[in-house]
């Protein structure tokens, strides 16, 4: 029970610095990585279907 206990510390431990900055920039150093940007809003024409939001009688979904 103590050898498991301690190969999950240890396990943890190696992966921590992996999972803690992901990103990296030009020169390598570790940066905080940029948020995703908003999804794009989709629109339906009148028909029902997908359609450019641009056109006459669409609607944001």
């Amino acid at each position: 029970m103590l050898r498991q206990l301690i190969i999950a510390t240890a396990a943890l431990t190696i992966a921590t610095p992996a999972l803690a900055a992901p990103c990296r920039d030009a020169k390598g150093h570790f940066i905080t990585c940029p948020k995703t940007p908003p999804k794009a809003t989709r629109c339906r024409g009148r028909n029902g279907k997908f359609a450019k939001c641009g056109t006459p009688g669409a609607k944001p979904i």
